[in-house]
C-alpha cells in the first residue's frame, strides 16, 4: 500500500469498525472482564464498576436499537436509486438530443464516474471531517463562508426541486384521470390535484425522522420508474408518423455543438449529492466499502435505465423530441397515460426525500450550533420539525399553483446549485482535509472535476440566458 494513499487507510481502518457502535461494544466487552477481577480483590470496587457497566450495557443497548432502525443495503438502494431517478429521467431523450448520439454516450459515461466518485468523496470528507452533515464537513474545512455557499446550493436545489415535483404532479396525473373517466370534473382540474395528493400523500411522508421510513415508498417509486421507461420504449415505435421526427443528420450522429445542454439535463438527473449523508447515515452497519458497493449499483443501474429512456425515445422523435418526452405522446395514449399516473406518483415519493434536505438547511440556519466547539447542531423538537415541515410543504406547494413552467430560473438554479454540489465542493473540500495525505498526481482528478463544473455552470447559464432573451419558453399545462 503506498505510504500516502490515504483512501487506502482509511476504507481499511472503515472495515476494522463500520460503525460508532463497535466503539461502545469494545468498551463493553472489556469492562466485564476487569470487573470480575475487581469483585475478587474490592467489593467496593466491584459495585462501582458493576455501576458504570450497567451504564455502559445500558448505551450499547440503546446503541443497538437505533442500529435495528436502519435500512438495510437493499432498503438504501432504493432511497438513493429513487433520489436519482428522478424527474429527470423524462428529459434524457432531449439530453441525446443536445449531446449527440455518440456525445450522449461519452456525457452518460463521463457523469456516472464523476457522480459516483464524488459521491463516495462526500463519505470519506465526513470520515475525515468526523461530521454526520455534507454541510458541516464543507464548514470544517472551509470555514463559516463554505457551510453557507452549501447550504445555499441543497438548500435552492431542494427548493427548486420541490416545486418543480408538484408541477410534475399537475402535467400528469390530472391528464390519467380525465383520460380515465372522460371528465373535466372539478377534482380532476391540475391545482385540485396538486393540493390533494400533496397535502394527503407527501406531506405525512415528509413529516418522518428518520429517512430510513421512506424506503418502502422509494421501492413502489421504483417500480413505476421502470413502468415509464418500458412504456416509452413499447409505445415509441407505435405512435403515428407524422408525430416522428425527421432522419438523423451528422451532426445528430456525432457530437453536437449543444453538448453542455445535454450535460446539465443528465447532472440533473444523476445528482443526489445533497441526500448523500442522510442515506449514510440510514444504513445498518454502515462502513466505507459498504456504500461504495451502494454507490456503485445504484449509479450504473441509473445509468442504463436513463440510456435506455434516452436512445429509445430519441430514435423515435429525433428533432422533435421535447424535454418532457411524454409529451410528445397524444393525450388518449392509455400506456402513456399509466406512465403519466406512475411518474406522478414518484414524484409524490422524490418530494419528501427534498423536503428532508430543506427542512434540514433550514434548520442549521435558524437552529443551529451556537458554541464553536459543538460538533454538531441539535435535534428538532417533534413541534419544529412540524412548523418547518408544513411551511416547506405548503410554500413550495402554492408557488406550483401558480405557475406550469418556472422556464429559465428553475433551469438557472438547478444548473449552478447542482455544479456546486455535485462536481466543486466535494473534491475541494477534500483536497483540503487531505492536503497533506496526496501527492500531486494524486490530487489531478480533483483539480479536473473541479474546472469541469465551472465549464458546466457557465456554459448551462449563458445557454440559458441565451434562450431567454430569444424568448423561447415553453407553455407544457394547460389545465
Amino acid at each position: 500500500m503506498p505510504k500516502n494513499d490515504g483512501y487506502s487507510r482509511l476504507e481499511e481502518q472503515s472495515e476494522r469498525i463500520p460503525l460508532e457502535l463497535e466503539f461502545e461494544l469494545v468498551d463493553f466487552d472489556a469492562k466485564p472482564g476487569a470487573s470480575d477481577e475487581t469483585e475478587e480483590n474490592d467489593s467496593n470496587e466491584a459495585k462501582a464498576s458493576s455501576s458504570n457497566s450497567a451504564i455502559d450495557e445500558s448505551m450499547v443497548i440503546n446503541l443497538l436499537r437505533d442500529n435495528d432502525k436502519k435500512s438495510t443495503m437493499r432498503w438504501a438502494f432504493m432511497n438513493m436509486a429513487n433520489s436519482i431517478l428522478g424527474a429527470g429521467v423524462v428529459g434524457q431523450p432531449f439530453a441525446i438530443r443536445n449531446c449527440g448520439i455518440i456525445g450522449g454516450i461519452l456525457a452518460y459515461i463521463i457523469l456516472v464516474l464523476l457522480v459516483d466518485w464524488t459521491l463516495r468523496l462526500i463519505v470519506i470528507n465526513l470520515t475525515l471531517a468526523g461530521k454526520k452533515t455534507y454541510q458541516d464537513t464543507v464548514e470544517f474545512a472551509l470555514g463559516r463562508k463554505g457551510r453557507i455557499l452549501v447550504l445555499l446550493s441543497n438548500g435552492l436545489f431542494a427548493f427548486g426541486g420541490c416545486i418543480g415535483f408538484c408541477i410534475i404532479i399537475g402535467d400528469t396525473i390530472p391528464h390519467f384521470l380525465q383520460s380515465i373517466f372522460h371528465s373535466s370534473n372539478f377534482f380532476f382540474r391540475r391545482n385540485v390535484v396538486i393540493t390533494i395528493v400533496t397535502l394527503f400523500i407527501s406531506y405525512p411522508l415528509s413529516l418522518q425522522r428518520n429517512i430510513a421510513a421512506l424506503s418502502k415508498a422509494s421501492f413502489l417509486a421504483l417500480i413505476s420508474m421502470v413502468v415509464i421507461v418500458f412504456s416509452v420504449v413499447v409505445q415509441g415505435p407505435r405512435v403515428d408518423m407524422s408525430l416522428k421526427g425527421d432522419k438523423w443528420s451528422l451532426t445528430d450522429i456525432f457530437i453536437s455543438s449543444a453538448i453542455f445542454r445535454g450535460i446539465s439535463v443528465i447532472s440533473f438527473a444523476l445528482v443526489c449529492h445533497h441526500n448523500t449523508s442522510f442515506i449514510f447515515f440510514s444504513i445498518k452497519n454502515r462502513s466505507l466499502q459498504k456504500f461504495a458497493r451502494l454507490t456503485h449499483i445504484s449509479t450504473f443501474i441509473s445509468m442504463i435505465f436513463c440510456m435506455l429512456m434516452g436512445y429509445s425515445g430519441y430514435s423515435v422523435f429525433r428533432d422533435k423530441t421535447k424535454g418532457n418526452i411524454l409529451n410528445n405522446f397524444p393525450q388518449d395514449d392509455l400506456v402513456i397515460n399509466i406512465a403519466r399516473l406512475c411518474f406522478g406518483f414518484n414524484m409524490l415519493t422524490t418530494f419528501p426525500l427534498e423536503i428532508f434536505v430543506l427542512r434540514d438547511v433550514i434548520a442549521a440556519f435558524l437552529y443551529g450550533k451556537k458554541e464553536e466547539d459543538e460538533t454538531e447542531a441539535p435535534p428538532l423538537s417533534t413541534r419544529k420539525l412540524f412548523i418547518i415541515t408544513t411551511v416547506c410543504v405548503v410554500s413550495t406547494m402554492s408557488i406550483s399553483l401558480t405557475t406550469c413552467n418556472l422556464g429559465a430560473l428553475f433551469e438557472l438554479i438547478g444548473a449552478t446549485t447542482a455544479s456546486t454540489m455535485a462536481y466543486i465542493l466535494p473534491p475541494y473540500t477534500n483536497l483540503v482535509l487531505s492536503k497533506e495525505a496526496n501527492t500531486f498526481r494524486q490530487k489531478v482528478p480533483h483539480y479536473l472535476c473541479i474546472f469541469f463544473g465551472f465549464m458546466v455552470m457557465i456554459v448551462s447559464s449563458t445557454q440559458t440566458i441565451i434562450e431567454v432573451v430569444k424568448g423561447s419558453d415553453q407553455r407544457h399545462c394547460e389545465l
